[in-house]
Parts: structure tokens; sequence; C-alpha cells
């Protein structure tokens, strides 16, 4: 049987790695992690294939051009971030699930391109003011930085209704179980 596509998008500062983690650390679910192309040199550490597919300027362009990407998206002035169609449809073809971390306009292109294999959450949280007082806890950004990703994310927020479902993360644990029930009631669904 082929797998299925789990697509969760949210504002920066929502807890959406931390739910995909807690998740994914469980091992309890036939997941993958989809694993992203970028035309951004690896940091230390990464490996091409583990962490991102490392691709040159030239070679991110000649993927765009031929079609090979389900989505990407110039995150920053010159860097691209995308999603390899073979890189999906390799993994469902052998019959895996897989999550994808991704942001809101790429997991609307995603979900429309494969309708009903894949399933859209939403990552919501509970006010902007709650997502700013999030951002400033982390104490890693200055305000400038928090502003704008605010700014970003009030944006972002619009896409919500283009997602089969909304998850409010105002306690963590109780959004982790609510994406948890949303991703295994998708995917036991026949």
């Amino acid at each position: 049987m082929a797998g299925k596509l789990i697509i969760i998008s949210a504002p920066s500062g929502c807890g959406k790695s931390t739910i995909i983690n807690r998740i994914m650390d469980e091992g309890t679910r036939d997941l993958q992690f989809s694993v992203s192309a970028t035309n951004r040199r690896p940091r230390p550490g990464e490996q091409h294939g583990v962490n991102y597919y490392f691709l040159t300027d030239e070679e991110f362009q000649t993927r765009v051009a031929n079609g090979e990407f389900v989505e990407f998206e110039e995150v920053y002035p010159g860097r691209y971030y995308g999603t390899l169609r073979s890189e999906l449809e390799n993994r469902l073809a052998e019959g895996h699930n897989i999550i994808l971390d991704i942001d809101v306009k790429g997991g609307v292109n995603v979900k429309n391109q494969f309708g009903e294999r894949a399933i859209s959450i939403f990552i919501k949280p509970p006010s902007i003011k709650a997502l700013r007082e999030r951002l400033e806890g982390r104490g890693t950004d200055s305000s400038a930085v928090i502003d704008e990703r605010v700014g970003r994310a009030e944006y972002e927020l619009s896409f919500a209704p283009r997602y089969d479902h909304v998850v409010v993360n105002d306690v963590l644990n109780i959004a982790v179980d609510q994406t948890k029930a949303l991703i295994d009631n998708f995917i036991e669904k026949k």
C-alpha cells in the first residue's frame, strides 16, 4: 500500500518543530521526515541527503525549470528551499508515510497536488500576543526580528482556513495529542 503525506505548517514560534519531534521520537508510527533541498552551503556537521539535499544555484534552478519540485520558495534573497517530487514519490511508493515541515504556501501547494493522499495540519498560536511572548522568551532574536516574525505570522495565519485541520498550541501536550490523533486517523483511513 502506498504511503501518505502529513503536511504540518505554522508561523515561527508556534511549536511546530517541537510537536513534530515529539511525535517522531515516539517511534510508534511509520513516519519519515521529508528531506528538503536548498542552494545554501552545508553547515558544520550537516550531510547531503540527511539534513538537506545541497544543490548549487545552477542545479536548483535547473530542477525548478524541469518541474522537479512539488514546491519551492525563495525564503531569503537568493536562498531557496524546496521539496523534490522524487523524494516524496519514491518513499510513498515504498509504503512510507512522510511528514513535511513546510511553510504555509508550500503546504497549500503540496496538498493541492496530492489531494486525498495528504493531510494538512496548521499549528496556530493561541493569540498573536502569546506568540510574541514566546518569541521574546526564547531570547534569541532582537526586537526588530521579533517584530518581523510577528508581522509575517499575521500573514501566515491567513492561510489556516486552507488547511484540513487547525490545532491551537496553547498547551503543548494537548496540541501534541491532537496532532497525533489527526495523523493516526488519517493513516488508518483506507
